[in-house]
């Protein structure tokens, strides 16, 4: 039986003859439905009312009704934080079958505004800029809408940045926000006494397998200092990053501080001496393959490190070793030595090189910044289309000796360096010659890479990838760099659509060559349709030349993502774009994190 509309004013006649006249009956539950605000306000609604729990429980005559009655004061009640102290609603109730429709019909009225807000602060802690900002945020209120949940948040940021910049005795002694609701303004009173700012004592490692004094080197900051919960967590992420542990634990000595001091004690457990690593890979520009690899977390108790992988794939085999030693004091300075035999094989070009590599790393400025010395040998040839044999008209060779010295500088920071959401990286590296010195050629060379990520859209469900590289080389013996030295372009790093290494300047032959220049761009939109499936879209576009002779390429194409247990797995397809020497579709795979 279909029951008509009432009112909420004629509920509240009718409730107790209702009561008693309708039987107790159970139904399915109660479709509630709110109109007159938009969110976050109608979802603050939703919350407030408790008829919204019984959208699956069962709810009998008595009880909708009870419930519905108290619905209005239950919305003044849940917008009232919200700055909104006026708010009206009235409502339908329609029984459909077993079940309750519930319309709620709500007004929110004028919101009170903040007139007036009053942050009082020790002078010595309002100096400090992180205090600072979060200050500026409470102040910022002031001729906005009172929201109490913002207010919340902005109270509790300042007084964790008090925290989190030394002043650990710090109190909140007056928090108060005044309405007034004849004029409908607010007032925010807020008040802390900082106390001292505490300094630094000393750090306590436990649980270190290393000379005392070793681990001193990932401390950054002294005895001395004004406290930092910033400089711990850097103190966890270096330690973290040196992968010598399985636990780090940093722990500031709060109830044992005194006079101004407090102590650091760093929880540490070793981490497995030894790994192993190995297994089947597949890769576009490699083909399928299989890595394996032993490194050494420590040598000795001064922390050295020694790292081996070997590579065997279909156009690539690669023999490497690392040899490690940090150094003493602060940036976590450290000298490598390492040797490289490469044996590669593209669909343009073929070389056999070993190559002896120096080098002391540290960190600089945020930067990793590294300086050192190669000498490579080696032959090679270029200008190869697929298996051709090394005896074809039109094919380069060439023999080298090349030594040279290297600086580059990278950073990266990411919310995931596997998966990011919002993240970026840079890398520079400059090399050169010593004037030809114990070189076959005289050549120097500049490059640079970078990388932009950020997730956006519901759910940032969405990201935006941008890339971009770019390199320069001068040399007095373009024919003497092998092709690791050369630029080309094309592959799943670089112009997808093309195939690895296939593009670049070409010899009167009409074979790919290399250049002494390359300018890449790229665009990639990823959208995700659960947390391990997406799909892309993306245009690539550059060239590798020499001189100014700077034409680019476009390639463009769709992709498959997959976050797999081993990682992101990338499937792409690709075609060019207005090319009249490339047609078709390539097809790259990438495994990998994305920094």
């Amino acid at each position: 039986m279909r029951r008509p509309h009432r009112r909420l004013n004629l509920a509240h006649r009718v409730f107790a003859v209702s009561a008693l006249l309708l039987p107790l009956l159970a139904h399915a539950g109660v479709q509630l439905t709110v109109d007159g605000v938009a969110d976050p306000l109608k979802g603050a609604v939703v919350a407030g009312v408790e008829l919204s729990q019984y959208a699956t429980r069962d709810v009998s005559d008595a009880q909708v009704r009870r419930l519905y009655e108290r619905a209005p004061d239950q919305v003044k009640s849940a917008l009232e934080p919200y700055g909104y102290y006026e708010a009206t609603a009235t409502g339908d109730l329609q029984q459909v079958g077993k079940n309750w429709r519930v319309t709620l019909h709500v007004k929110p009225g004028e919101p009170v505004k903040v007139a007036a807000v009053d942050v009082q602060l020790d002078r010595s802690a309002a100096a400090i800029a992180p205090i600072r900002r979060a200050q500026r945020v409470l102040e910022h209120m002031k001729g906005k809408t009172l929201d109490h949940g913002a207010y919340d948040s902005a109270r509790d940021a300042l007084s964790a940045q008090l925290t989190a910049n030394g002043f650990l005795d710090a109190r909140l002694l007056t928090h108060r926000v005044e309405v007034t609701r004849a004029n409908r303004s607010a007032t925010i009173k807020l008040a802390w006494r900082a106390g001292p700012r505490y300094r630094y004592g000393r750090v306590h490692f436990e649980g270190s397998q290393f000379d005392e004094g070793f681990l001193d080197r990932y401390v950054p900051f002294q005895s001395g200092d004004y406290f930092s919960q910033e400089q711990l967590l850097e103190l966890q992420q270096a330690l973290n990053g040196a992968d010598y542990f399985a636990v780090v634990n940093v722990l500031p000595d709060v109830d044992e501080a005194r006079n101004g001091v407090i102590d650091v004690t760093v929880q540490l457990a070793p981490a497995k001496r030894t790994i192993y690593t190995g297994g089947p890979f597949i890769g576009t520009d490699t083909g399928f393959g299989l890595r394996g690899g032993m490194e050494r977390r420590w040598v000795n108790r001064r922390g050295h490190k020694w790292k081996n992988e070997l590579v065997v794939a279909q156009r690539l085999k690669t023999l490497a070793t690392l040899y490690s030693i940090p150094m003493p004091g602060p940036n976590q300075r450290s000298f490598n030595f390492g040797a490289n035999f490469r044996d590669a094989n593209t669909d343009t070009s073929q070389s056999r090189t070993l190559e002896l590599v120096g080098n002391e790393a540290r960190q600089w400025h945020g930067w990793v910044r590294t300086l050192g010395a190669h000498a490579l040998s080696g032959t090679f040839t270029v200008g190869k289309r697929g298996n051709e044999p090394d005896s074809t008209p039109g094919i380069e060779h060439g023999r080298s000796t090349l030594v040279f010295g290297e600086a580059s500088l990278t950073r990266k920071q990411a919310d995931n360096p596997s998966f990011a959401r919002r993240g970026w990286s840079i890398s520079l590296a400059a090399r050169s010659t010593a004037g030809g010195l114990l070189s076959d050629a005289s050549f120097s060379q500049v490059i640079a890479d970078a990388k932009w990520i950020r997730a956006f859209g519901a759910r940032q469900r969405n990201r935006l990838i941008l890339r971009g590289s770019a390199g320069y080389t001068w040399t007095n013996d373009f024919a003497a760099l092998p092709p690791q030295l050369r630029f080309f372009a094309g592959g799943d790093r670089s112009i997808r659509g093309y195939g690895y290494q296939s593009i670049g300047p070409r010899n009167r032959d009409d074979r790919v060559i290399g250049g002494t220049s390359v300018l890449i761009a790229s665009t990639e939109v990823e959208h995700y349709f659960n947390r391990n499936w997406g799909m892309a879209a993306f245009v690539d576009t550059g060239n590798a030349f020499s001189g100014t002779d700077y034409r680019p390429k476009i390639g463009a194409g769709l992709g498959v993502r997959w976050l797999s247990p081993v990682g992101m797995i990338r499937v792409d397809l690709g075609t060019p774009i207005h090319d009249n020497r490339a047609h078709g579709i390539e097809l790259h795979l990438v495994i990998g994190p994305d920094f």
